[in-house]
């Protein structure tokens, strides 16, 4: 039995014990790699762990030169009405919910103010303050658009295609733009392919497709984020933990858990359950 398929059966017989409500779970190990279904085998959303995504297209734009993550988003907002020290706040703090700016997530923030980004952009900062809100990605993403074009456009050749999901299509907002912190949908091993990427800094079947270090930043820029076990630190749509892991984390379960030269990547419909299959899964990993 490989090791894939030792850690998927133990990751299975956690799932039935606890009651998490996976759909699927893939199991990558080295170059072996094993999964399990719960459910028929669908793209499902993939919540926050687009934020990832939304984190690689900013870094592939500054690994081309096109823009920098730490250069003041005032050379990017054109004529956009900004508040009190946002001209200061670079594309890192607004991937890294550190923009100090106050606008908390609700369901319907698509279409409480004619322009999300607009507003966002218009309140004051806080300074280096953390809050966890898809304003802030969704803000970074209408920052890029006006650098690379259709940000979709922009990464499908870089990161969907090479990846095989050239046929994925990333949700829209009212106005047209990429929802960015959400709005994927995925099969479980097509999520999958996200963490073995991330894993292997940037590599895909032997080719280089993301800079090494956009990957690496993605877990080590970390921002304090609170004190809840698993969510003490933020990085660049990426969380910091369980234990020694990081992971990229959506609503319901969603996970792509990274430790080593494994990735765990669940497919799920449990939002309160997920941390603690995310803390048992690492400690699997690492037993």
């Amino acid at each position: 039995m490989t090791r894939a398929a030792s850690l998927r059966d133990r990751l299975v017989d956690e799932v039935e014990a606890s009651g998490f409500g996976a759909h699927g779970l893939h199991v990558r190990v080295g170059d072996s790699a094993a999964e399990h279904r719960w459910t028929v085998d669908e793209r499902e959303e993939i919540h926050s762990v687009a934020k990832g995504v939304s984190a690689l297209a900013v870094g592939m734009a500054d690994a081309e030169g096109v823009l920098s993550l730490d250069e003041p988003i005032s050379r990017l907002a054109g004529d956009a009405t900004l508040g009190r020290d946002v001209d200061g706040v670079t594309l890192r703090r607004l991937l890294s919910m550190s923009s100090g700016i106050d606008l908390p997530w609700t369901p319907t923030m698509m279409t409480d103010w004619p322009d999300l980004a607009a507003e966002f952009l218009s309140r004051d900062s806080r300074g280096r303050t953390f809050q966890y809100s898809n304003a802030s990605t969704y803000t970074a993403m209408r920052l890029l658009e006006r650098a690379v074009g259709d940000v979709e456009d922009y990464i499908r050749p870089r990161l969907f295609a090479p990846l095989g999901l050239d046929d994925v299509e990333w949700r829209r907002c009212p106005l047209g733009f990429v929802l960015a912190g959400e709005g994927l949908a995925l099969r479980t091993e097509e999520m999958s392919r996200i963490g073995r990427l991330l894993r292997d800094r940037g590599v895909w079947n032997g080719e280089r497709i993301v800079p090494g270090a956009v990957v690496d930043a993605m877990h080590s820029d970390w921002v304090s984020a609170g004190t809840n076990e698993g969510y003490e630190r933020y990085g660049l749509g990426a969380w910091d933990g369980p234990g020694p892991a990081w992971r990229l984390h959506g609503a319901y379960g969603q996970l792509v858990i990274l430790h080593g030269d494994t990735v765990v990547t669940v497919s799920a419909d449990d939002h309160f359950r997920a941390d603690a299959f995310a803390a048992a899964a690492v400690r699997l990993i690492a037993g």
